[in-house]
């Protein structure tokens, strides 16, 4: 579903923000893409999601390349960057429905969707409120609904769970589950490496924009937690 092959991306002044870095999310993976901060995450989500562009190396969602068929990339992939920014001048539903036009989503569809996914996510009842009355943990849960609309087949977040009450964090993770059991694969980044434990099948590490670790998360941690495996992979990386 998503292919990275030895991306590299360097910014002004010659610093390697990510230096060769391969991975591979397979359809029904929830993928873990975790590191300190400044170690490459974001950088490397904006170029699978084409908001940066990249020095070497290839990308791949579903079978598309992401440079020679960006538009057919973007058409069956959804992105909620760490601090959304939403057009706050338009309604919660215009926004849904703005997004549901972009994604050629039917009218039937849209209206069944929108009200599934925002009555689970509490913001029904405020769809008709423009966004700049919204809290930041509403404005995530509109984002989020928007994302799911058009049953994306790759769901790329970053830190998503940053900023949902946890009432919101389990409806989140559900939905998570539900899209990977339709064939649907979720690559995301987060600090919290708990909720990355338990929520991921594969999990990947990333160390100065190099991956230092990959695998089945149970086969990663070896029995132990995560936050161990992180902190041992990070000191040895800091080591060499």
């Amino acid at each position: 579903m998503l292919e990275i092959k030895n991306l590299t991306k360097i910014y002004k002044g010659g610093k390697k923000a990510v230096d060769d870095l391969s991975l591979t999310v397979r359809a029904g993976d929830i993928y873990g893409f975790i590191g300190h901060n400044g170690a490459g995450k974001t950088t490397a989500i904006k170029a699978v999601v084409g908001i940066h562009d990249f020095d070497k190396g290839e990308i791949y969602v579903d079978g598309k390349d992401v440079r020679r068929d960006s538009m057919a990339c973007k058409r069956v992939m959804a992105y909620i960057p760490d601090n959304p920014d939403i057009y706050e001048y338009l309604t919660g539903i215009q926004y849904l429905n703005f997004l549901a036009d972009i994604y050629g989503v039917s009218a039937g569809d849209r209206q069944e969707r929108i009200r599934s996914q925002t009555e689970d996510f509490g913001i029904y009842p405020v769809l008709g409120d423009l966004i700049s009355t919204y809290s930041h943990g509403m404005k995530q849960k509109l984002a989020l609904s928007g994302a799911l609309i058009h049953e994306p087949r790759l769901l790329v977040l970053d830190e998503p769970f940053v900023g949902l009450d946890p009432e919101a964090a389990l409806i989140l993770k559900r939905k998570m589950h539900e899209l990977c059991e339709r064939g649907s694969a979720i690559f995301f980044s987060t600090h919290v490496l708990e909720v990355a434990e338990k929520l991921c099948n594969r999990i990947a590490v990333i160390s100065k924009g190099s991956l230092v670790a990959e695998g089945d998360t149970k086969e990663l941690t070896g029995g132990k937690s995560l936050e161990d495996v992180f902190m041992e992979v990070i000191r040895h990386d800091k080591a060499d």
